[in-house]
């Protein structure tokens, strides 16, 4: 069991063991020797680190806001932006590129690949695209450190 208390000078928290109890000490951060307490055994408790540390000491007081109503947007978008995102400026629409991944399409042993891509074909729509390749490619396996090899689709369009 450990004995904890402030130097009388440096009011620095020392920690010793309690075989040390009365023996005479050199307190580090000051270097005064100091006297080890006694240790006063009707008011011993377990130590718990967590909870003896300066920070356990200070106390606050968090609050989180609550709102009735939808967050205030504070930011606004300029309404002309919205129709002419995706635009160079002659007004034609800019060549994007989307790589859909078949590992990064996996969500609970579940493989939505062909649903996500296909979702995302719908969206730009046959008008907009202008190639979709098909990648092969290999990477290390986070869990079994292994190489592993899979394949990706790379779509070109207009968006």
């Amino acid at each position: 069991m450990d004995i904890s208390f402030h130097c009388p000078h440096c009011k620095q928290e020392l920690a010793v063991e309690a075989t040390a109890a009365g023996s005479a000490i050199v307190c580090p951060t000051c270097n005064t020797e100091i006297t080890v307490p006694e240790v006063d055994v009707s008011n011993v408790h377990p130590v718990n680190p967590m909870a003896s540390s300066a920070a356990a000491k200070i106390e606050r007081h968090f609050s989180v806001p609550v709102h009735d109503a939808p967050a205030e947007i504070l930011i606004k978008k300029d309404p002309r932006a919205a129709e002419t995102e995706g635009l160079v400026p002659g007004g034609e629409k800019r060549v994007r590129i989307k790589i859909f991944r078949h590992t990064d399409c996996i969500e609970v042993g579940h493989d939505r690949y062909e649903e996500i891509v296909g979702n995302f074909l719908n969206k730009v729509g046959e008008a907009n695209i202008i190639s979709v390749n098909t990648l092969g490619y290999t990477h290390i396996d986070i869990g079994s450190q292994k190489i592993l090899t899979d394949y990706a689709i790379q779509i070109i369009y207009r968006g």
